[in-house]
């Protein structure tokens, strides 16, 4: 029988959001079903936590109050199927900032709150433009992902009716 240890993130005195982007950082380089334990004093944590498990589908599997405000929090790595929870995708390699943010924005207008754009773009530019676009909480951006060096997929979603 293999055994697999168990990774502990300790992010103790690490105000939110940086627990939950401690542990988004190091599921995306465990195995797929590996457990890990996140251990916080945030209080904000465990909210954050369960929503982004909502939207990746990783599993919260259960909290353990540790000594003091620290919350110790297993979650499990579930597999990530990127590509189906696309309901577009937007392929814009090659094109020029704003470019894909303009041509995202206009795509998103049509589609339904909830419906998911996998914007593709290798503008060095994207990040920061993606990030500021999505600021204002119309639009949420649920994952990205550096496949190769300078190459990004964004997964947007229209929160609410964008307009024109």
């Amino acid at each position: 029988m293999t055994t697999t240890s168990i990774i502990r993130l300790d992010m103790t005195g690490l105000a939110c959001p940086l627990p939950l982007l401690g542990a988004k950082k190091m599921l995306d380089d465990l195995p797929d079903g590996q457990h890990m334990v996140l251990i916080s004093d945030c209080p904000g944590t465990g909210d954050d936590l369960r929503a982004w498990a909502g939207q990746t589908g990783h599993e919260v599997l259960g909290t353990e109050r540790l000594n003091g405000r620290r919350i110790a929090y297993t979650i499990r790595r579930q597999p990530v199927e990127a590509p189906s929870r696309a309901s577009v995708v937007l392929d814009l390699r090659g094109a020029r900032c704003p470019g894909p943010i303009i041509e995202a924005r206009r795509l998103l207008r049509g589609m339904e709150p909830g419906e998911v754009l996998v914007l593709i773009s290798n503008c060095e530019g994207a990040p920061a433009d993606v990030e500021a676009w999505t600021a204002d909480g119309s639009v949420r951006l649920l994952d990205r992902y550096e496949p190769a060096p300078g190459e990004y997929e964004f997964y947007l979603s229209a929160v609410r009716a964008l307009s024109a």
